[in-house]
């Protein structure tokens, strides 16, 4: 490969589900992926070219880098793990040649199908949403790159309108505002934005119940995104297929709403969600 074909190609990781799982839906998928499967992407004509599977990885669906993309994370989205209500976070070493993949640790999530991970800005911890339990997990990362055992664990209490999928709490996902002083958790279950204050040292999260935000009954709160410069924050509700957009204050963690718009037509007819902005 030329130095010109290098530059124009990118690595891509793929997580899988690898066996079945049932959803906070009700159904039961079929998992048919092998673990995390690695391709090259040629970023001039965007085609993608298989390169590897890493196999023996349980439901690896959703993966996160550490800052300086030496470490890889992917939780492990299980229902029970070494004989206990928990799935699992997977960690990996990143070779710098060819991006290959060596298997570290694993560990608990004190928490039932993790399906959404982070690194903090400082590549200190990782921090994992349990959704169908409801709660958020710090996992410290070592100097190797592994992961030691949970410095904090936080269990979310409630419920809201929806008997199927909002009967008690959903810790959907996990975001840090551009600073990295503020962690998001959107709770599907709760229909509420839960706001913590991260203390780096400790590896421990202060709940701010006073920035807490509330979405309207059913909304279903599901992931976060900030705006590149971090003064507006973008939230989607998967169960009313809608966005909520807030004026954020990086000062003290608030979020003003400015409006809430559907994801859908005027004239859609069916069913729908959402799942990522």
């Amino acid at each position: 490969m030329s130095a010109n074909q290098f530059l124009n190609r990118r690595l891509v990781y793929v997580g899988t589900y690898t066996e079945p799982i049932l959803f906070g839906t009700g159904k039961i998928l079929q998992g048919k992926g092998e673990g995390i499967h690695l391709y090259t992407l040629d970023i001039t004509s965007g085609a993608l070219e298989p390169l590897t599977v890493i196999k023996g990885v349980r439901n690896p669906s959703y993966l996160a880098f550490d800052p300086s993309h030496r470490f890889l994370y992917a939780v492990n989205e299980l229902k029970e793990y070494e004989g206990a209500a928990s799935g699992a976070v997977s960690a990996f070493a990143v070779g710098p040649a060819n991006g290959s993949l060596t298997f570290l640790n694993q560990k608990p999530t004190h928490g039932t199908d993790p399906c959404h991970l982070v690194v903090d800005h400082e590549g200190r911890h990782v921090f994992v949403a349990n959704f169908m339990s409801g709660s958020v997990c710090v996992l410290p990362i070592l100097p190797d790159g592994s992961l030691g055992g949970a410095t904090d664990f936080i269990q979310h209490q409630g419920s809201s309108v929806d008997p199927a999928r909002q009967a008690g709490p959903h810790a959907h996902a996990v975001t840090f505002d551009v600073p990295g002083r503020f962690l998001f958790v959107p709770d599907l279950g709760l229909d509420q934005l839960a706001v913590y204050e991260y203390d780096a040292a400790a590896g421990k999260l202060h709940s701010r119940p006073e920035l807490w935000a509330t979405l309207a009954p059913g909304a279903g709160p599901r992931q976060l995104a900030f705006h590149p410069k971090g003064q507006y924050a973008y939230l989607i509700n998967e169960l009313n297929s809608t966005v909520t957009a807030y004026r954020y204050d990086e000062t003290t963690g608030s979020l003003a709403e400015i409006q809430t718009v559907p994801t859908l037509a005027a004239d859609f007819t069916g069913s729908s969600t959402c799942a990522e902005v």
